[in-house]
């Protein structure tokens, strides 16, 4: 099985194009073939404050769903999206309001044709991945190894949004703890979530969300290599969104 994970995309699309390009990938066809069997996985979070959510759903979508030839686990911003296309009351903030705007453009026609491919992703998709005999894992926010085999609602609330503690930063968000120190599996877990301004690479964990939507870029996995390619953001960068952490 070889790979090749995306981190963090939320409407970047132009970067993934040209991050799947730099990967050897061709757009012929109008989306990523490689040459050598190559498969693409994401990490969720694929829309929501970036310039091209439904362009970047709408490839994935194409990939995972029509043609079975990827793979794709929800994010926090797919999990409220969805719920936002069912109906559901939720605050368009934090992002979403980016891709409402993105959606209200769109006739009533196509609104219910984006709404379909965006349901029918996020339903066919499990929680997380389980890859490769157990090898490789690739979840949102990350999993404990005691939480692999689950899909409890605590599971799922760790896999889309992290170790929350139940308090919030000073700037409002969850505050989290940092699971990954803890992390003693011998199953590799890629995930994202959490923007960094470097891939961290910690006990047999990866997070590759090198915060393309703020300014820094679009990181991809090698898998089996274990090799990184990036390209940069086209977005203004905005540091106070990078965490960073101290290795203990």
């Amino acid at each position: 099985m070889k790979l090749d994970i995306i981190g963090d995309i939320h409407g970047c699309y132009q970067e993934l194009y040209d991050l799947t390009v730099k990967l050897g990938y061709s757009w012929e066809s109008g989306l990523p073939f490689h040459p050598d069997g190559r498969k693409l996985a994401f990490v969720g979070d694929l829309t929501d404050r970036g310039p091209e959510s439904l362009k970047v759903v709408d490839v994935v979508y194409r990939l995972a769903v029509e043609q079975n030839n990827a793979f794709y686990v929800p994010g926090n911003h797919c999990n409220k999206l969805y719920r936002f296309f069912l109906g559901r009351n939720v605050q368009i903030t934090h992002g979403l309001e980016t891709t409402v705007a993105e959606y209200g453009s769109l006739s009533v026609r196509e609104q219910k044709k984006v709404n379909k491919m965006f349901r029918d992703l996020y339903e066919s998709a499990p929680l997380y991945r389980i890859l490769d005999n157990r090898k490789l894992i690739i979840a949102h926010a990350g999993i404990r190894a005691d939480f692999i085999g689950n899909t409890s609602s605590k599971v799922k609330t760790f896999v889309l949004y992290g170790d929350i503690t139940g308090a919030t930063n000073p700037d409002g968000t969850p505050e989290r703890r940092d699971w990954a120190l803890a992390y003693k599996g011998n199953t590799w877990v890629v995930y994202g979530h959490t923007p960094v301004k470097e891939p961290r690479k910690i006990n047999n964990t990866y997070n590759i969300d090198t915060g393309c939507v703020f300014g820094g870029k679009l990181t991809a996995l090698r898998y089996p290599e274990f090799e990184i390619a990036d390209v940069p953001s086209s977005m203004p960068f905005v540091p106070e969104k990078f965490r960073s952490f101290e290795e203990k």
